[in-house]
């Protein structure tokens, strides 16, 4: 499970890969040392006693069936799906070298594994290209983000008005809460980098998660000003009709029509608007 939140991409999995093997060959050469009767420093000690050869095996073990298992389902990133290709094209060019010089030194046998092994390594690379990549995966503080951001909403409204002018004692009170909130931010975007996470990587989630506060912010604000503008109209004061003596009064008959015409609107207005959520 540790593996599923610290390392959650394919990426942060294959970094995690080569700190693995870097570890697994330090022990290896602490136990040679050993074996040939020369003793560890104090440093050495401490750092071969909180090492397990055997677990760390198990462990890399465990993130490689993991990595595969994320291909496999497509549940990579754009980034990832990047490196992957990558990865398999430079395959591809060594395969070619190598059959190139199978093919001049004229070892049929090598020749006929070379093209065995270049003709999986063109189906995965097939396999690859197919796959659609998922979005950035969230940070992992985004809902602690949503709260500030949410917060931070009237701060920023109150701060546009205030432009041009001096601030009140307790707009600047609002401001230096402004600035709180947007150094807390900071922290839990900090705080939800990942393992081994490249910075072009992360910078990609931050972006998405920032992107995505922007968009709730605006789709809030178009909201209020639709409740504000809806709210003055039904406010207006009713015209009054003024009836003439010997005037014959309108029967309420048309107003009654115009009703249910209404309703079909307001109904058919309903069933668009949960078309159109369910869509999404």
């Amino acid at each position: 499970k540790m593996v599923q939140v610290k390392c959650a991409s394919w990426s942060q999995k294959k970094a995690c890969i080569g700190v693995l093997g870097e570890i697994k060959s330090v022990v290896e050469s602490l136990d040679q040392k050993l074996v040939t009767g020369n003793p560890l420093n104090d440093s050495e000690q401490e750092f071969y006693d909180q090492c397990d050869l055997s677990g760390i095996e198990q462990k890399e073990q465990h993130v490689r069936s993991e990595m595969q298992k994320q291909v496999e389902e497509g549940k990579i990133t754009n980034y990832d799906k990047k490196r992957l290709l990558t990865q398999v094209k430079e395959r591809l060019t060594n395969l070619d070298s190598d059959i190139a010089d199978a093919t001049k030194n004229k070892k049929p046998k090598k020749l006929e594994k070379l093209k065995m092994q270049r003709g999986k390594v063109t189906e995965r690379e097939k396999n690859l290209d197919n796959i659609t990549p998922l979005p950035p995966i969230p940070l992992r503080f985004q809902a602690d983000i949503d709260k500030l951001r949410k917060e931070m909403q009237p701060l920023t409204k109150m701060e546009q008005a205030a432009k041009g002018r001096l601030l009140t004692l307790k707009e600047t009170a609002a401001m230096t809460r402004k600035e709180e909130i947007e150094e807390e931010i900071i922290d839990f975007e900090e705080a939800s980098r990942g393992w081994f996470e490249e910075d072009e990587d992360f910078q990609t989630r931050v972006d998405a998660s920032r992107a995505q506060g922007k968009a709730r912010a605006k789709a809030i604000a178009a909201r209020k000003t639709k409740k504000v503008s809806s709210g003055a109209s039904s406010s207006r004061k009713p015209v009054t009709n003024w009836v003439l003596p010997g005037a014959a009064k309108k029967t309420s008959r048309p107003a009654a029509a115009k009703k249910k015409k209404s309703a079909s609107v307001n109904t058919f207005a309903a069933m668009m608007m949960d078309s159109d959520s369910d869509s999404d």
